[in-house]
């Protein structure tokens, strides 16, 4: 299994609308790639931080959703920008 790691700036004025930008269109459009496991996303409980952790079948699956992010990414203008964005081999799990 494989995971991609995101870190996002969250526009602390805009965060109603980040979550729910969140919701309604980040969460459903991870549930739809290929190889899909699961995915936690994470708030700050200070600062305007956030972190995304999605896991995939398989390093193809993770790599093309990588792929992906980095050619879409948020949009332009919204409450939320990617900071940066990595793929990790799964070794462990409790």
């Amino acid at each position: 299994m494989h995971a991609v790691v995101t870190e996002v700036k969250v526009d602390a004025n805009r965060e109603e609308e980040a979550r729910k930008l969140l919701h309604d269109v980040v969460v459903p459009q991870a549930r739809q790639f290929e190889g899909f496991v699961a995915g936690r996303w994470l708030r700050a409980l200070q600062g305007e931080r956030g972190v995304a952790v999605i896991f995939f079948s398989s390093e193809e699956a993770a790599r093309a959703a990588v792929e992906r992010a980095r050619s879409e990414g948020p949009p332009p203008g919204g409450p939320v920008t990617m900071a940066s964005i990595e793929m990790f081999e799964v070794i462990a799990e409790a």
